[in-house]
């Protein structure tokens, strides 16, 4: 989190973090309702472009929104129901109802990708473990070690494929040997992979990792007023977005025809969680200006 990308929960204790994007990957995934889908997708966009920048973000909708499209065409080709016939691809009829339930569950899937990228942009390893290292030191530990082993373990394949291609005499000529030496360079990095393994477990083992003692973290974070404040906040709008939106979900329906969206103030609640990161950083861009 120490570094020069924009982060609106730099400043905070990781809890408050750890606490939003929880609940917004839990409602996002359970909420599967137009209105909700939206501001889960507009959320995590918001949120990826103040913690991750606006660059990442854009690179994400690269893939993201193909993968929004493949699902809101596969659906009603593969699950046509409704009442409302749009057209027909030979035999099989495209229905509203099911291109609507396929572009929720494509940013259902979009939103959650973009907020577990923005929860790897905010938790490093140092945050994680010193919210979770007394209490779960087994499961934190490899969550962080899982957060930096992926990274290093695509450099090290970069680094392994420029040492190859260097090796000009022995250049692959066919798709066969061009095969085989990708199949070297897994083979490397399981090799290489499995000894860092054995490495870092006699390392921790050790400095007395999980011995019984209550260890101490990298960083010291202090749990402020500021923290507690902002940490209520997310809270509480996070119990009634939640319940908001079971009420929501429980009444709306796909099938056979689209049900009524409900009053604007069931999902004022969420819209404002949704807003919480935007909010921070305008503040802490506020307190810079001044």
């Amino acid at each position: 989190m120490l570094d020069a990308k924009p982060n609106a929960f730099a400043t905070y204790h990781p809890a408050v973090a750890f606490a939003f994007l929880a609940c917004a990957i839990v409602i996002s995934m359970a909420a599967l309702q137009p209105v909700f889908c939206a501001l889960s997708l507009a959320g995590a966009l918001a949120c990826s472009c103040v913690t991750r920048g606006a660059r990442p973000t854009v690179r994400s909708l690269a893939w993201a929104v193909p993968l929004m499209l493949i699902v809101t065409i596969a659906n009603p080709l593969f699950s046509g129901s409704g009442s409302t016939e749009l057209l027909r691809i030979g035999p099989t009829a495209v229905y509203a109802e099911s291109l609507v339930y396929g572009a929720c569950s494509g940013c259902m899937l979009a939103s959650v990708f973009l907020w577990f990228s923005s929860y790897a942009a905010c938790m490093d390893s140092a945050n994680s473990l010193a919210l979770f290292g007394n209490a779960l030191p087994t499961v934190s530990l490899m969550v962080s070690q899982v957060m930096r082993l992926v990274p290093q373990f695509v450099a090290r394949g970069r680094t392994v494929a420029a040492a190859q291609d260097a090796a000009s005499a022995a250049a692959p000529r066919t798709k066969k040997e061009r095969a085989a030496g990708r199949l070297r360079i897994v083979s490397v990095l399981m090799g290489w992979g499995m000894e860092d393994g054995i490495e870092r477990s006699d390392a921790m083992r050790a400095r007395g990792y999980d011995c019984g003692a209550r260890r101490t973290s990298y960083r010291r974070y202090r749990f402020g007023r500021a923290d507690a404040a902002v940490l209520g906040v997310i809270v509480v709008l996070a119990a009634v977005s939640g319940a908001f939106a079971l009420a929501v979900c429980l009444d709306y329906s796909f099938y056979p025809t689209l049900g009524a969206f409900g009053p604007w103030w069931l999902y004022a609640p969420y819209a404002l969680l949704m807003a919480v990161p935007v909010v921070l950083q305008a503040k802490e861009w506020w307190l810079w200006r001044r």
